[in-house]
């Protein structure tokens, strides 16, 4: 395989030089560089894109920090946000902490994170205060993906949780139930995705202004996934009285809500509705109504807002506002009228 030094020997020059005239700078004369280039063109030799971007002081990477990479929303952000680098010439460097401390510790402690990457994204990533001014000290364009960590200086791109677990209750409101229980994502740690939270809130302040105070026996924490869904079901069902009505807070509890259902010989929507938040890919075959929110936009607006920083033509400033996309009530065949016993 043909080097740098393997040119540099054939032109007659040092390697610094080879490195100079093929990235184009001015300090090499034209006649060294057209020798150069002669001798790269006879060994074969082609610069590493790499190899380029390190010369420069560039890595032409992204960190991007999740806490956890087995969800939903995670993988579709990650996926789009990967698209728009990748076709922009940058790498995607993933950082999975979940709820280890000494992930997160050897992150923004001991990585080195700017000798290692050029820009950041924060996805569903809420940081304690320590560590948001670890982050904002590292001195990189960086952004922010929906509901987590606040950096100043970076912007954010987000829905409205809070919005989306009040509209998905109050359609349920709307549909004429009033016994509406919530199963939502209870938090395992301090990393966990806070989304939940604030849809559990939602789901509260749609229920206060229908003049409904929350009955404690209907609200049930639970692991925000298909298992958690299931078991906080399990559970609701074995208290007998059942509502006549389920928000989950997300698509993945929603879809282990009627599997528990279903099994329990429960007819969907007519003993009880269900609905869900996301619009999970697998949405459309459990036949789950749900507020969408659009994943993958955000990833690609995240990496978007990337690009301006990391090409040197803008950069990321105190008062960046908040991007809020909009969610959107999709109906499928889970909710419907409360029975007429």
């Amino acid at each position: 395989m043909t080097t740098i030094d393997d040119v540099a020997r054939l032109a007659g020059v040092s390697t610094a030089t080879v490195s100079r005239a093929l990235r184009g700078l001015p300090t090499v004369s034209e006649t060294t560089r057209t020798r150069v280039l002669r001798a790269a063109e006879q060994l074969d030799y082609t610069v590493s894109p790499s190899a380029s971007r390190l010369a420069g002081g560039k890595t032409g990477t992204v960190a991007v920090i999740v806490p956890r990479i087995a969800t939903w929303f995670v993988g579709a952000v990650v996926q789009a946000a990967e698209e728009v680098l990748h076709t922009a010439g940058y790498d995607l460097l993933l950082y999975n902490i979940g709820g280890r401390e000494q992930a997160r510790t050897r992150l923004l402690h001991k990585s080195n994170l700017p000798k290692r990457v050029d820009a950041v994204m924060l996805v569903a990533t809420p940081m304690r205060a320590d560590d948001r001014a670890t982050i904002a000290s590292l001195a990189l364009p960086g952004v922010t993906v929906g509901s987590g960590t606040v950096v100043p200086g970076w912007p954010s791109i987000r829905i409205d949780d809070r919005a989306a677990g009040r509209a998905a209750t109050e359609h349920l409101l709307s549909l004429g139930h009033r016994r509406i229980a919530c199963v939502w994502g209870e938090p395992v740690d301090e990393y966990s995705h806070p989304a939940h939270l604030e849809r559990h809130r939602g789901y509260r302040e749609a229920l206060d202004g229908a003049g409904l105070g929350p009955d404690p026996r209907l609200g049930i924490a639970a692991r925000a996934d298909a298992a958690g869904g299931r078991a906080a079901t399990e559970r609701l069902i074995a208290r007998g009285e059942l509502p006549t009505a389920i928000f989950a807070s997300c698509d993945e509890v929603a879809m282990g809500v009627l599997n528990a259902l279903r099994t329990a010989g429960l007819r969907v929507p007519q003993q009880v509705s269900v609905i869900g938040v996301d619009d999970h890919d697998l949405a459309g075959a459990f036949g789950l109504t749900t507020v969408a929110q659009p994943a993958a936009e955000q990833g690609r607006l995240a990496a978007g807002t990337l690009l301006g920083p990391l090409a040197g033509r803008t950069r990321t400033g105190e008062e960046s506002a908040p991007v809020v996309l909009p969610t959107r009530l999709v109906l499928r065949d889970s909710t419907g009228p409360p029975r007429e016993d």
